[in-house]
């Protein structure tokens, strides 16, 4: 088996929150409608089933990452680019010949105090992290050790 692995997965509120997540039965929905190569190869080669994942709202008026969720489905296609209808379709894809794809998480525990950019940026420990060298990702691996500062911080709030 695999060793766990960690992640950071951005997702705008009014789109899907974690909330949304929570909402949703067994807590559990697709991770779908990612269209950058990058983030589709995390996906497709590389997440696996048990890895962690930190629920970060992105564009909004106080970025942080609010919640934990876990992979319960490693990378398929996103059959939502085959759909016309959906949000992000893709004619260049198709079930014979797949371009994107998605994992299911489910979703664990909202953090007692959400951790913003703000704070991560003013943490030493989390200087390296992919959010900043690549920000417009929606998928970013995180290192064990940036998993376990971000949930000492949650715990202490501001």
């Amino acid at each position: 088996m695999a060793e766990k692995r960690y992640w950071l997965l951005k997702s705008e509120p009014e789109s899907f929150s974690f909330e949304h997540l929570m909402k949703e039965p067994n807590r559990t929905a697709h991770w779908d409608g990612v269209r950058n190569y990058q983030a589709r190869n995390f996906i497709r080669d590389e997440m696996q089933k048990g890895d962690g994942v930190l629920f970060y709202h992105s564009s909004t008026a106080v970025p942080a990452v609010v919640g934990t969720a876990s992979i319960v489905k490693a990378g398929y296609p996103d059959h939502t680019a085959w759909d016309p209808k959906s949000d992000h379709p893709d004619p260049k894809s198709t079930p014979d010949k797949p371009l994107w794809y998605m994992v299911d998480i489910k979703g664990e525990a909202a953090l007692k105090h959400p951790v913003t950019l703000t704070q991560i940026k003013a943490t030493p420990a989390l200087a390296k992290m992919s959010l900043f060298t690549r920000p417009r990702l929606s998928v970013h691996p995180v290192t064990k050790d940036e998993w376990d500062t971000i949930m000492e911080m949650s715990k202490k709030g501001a």
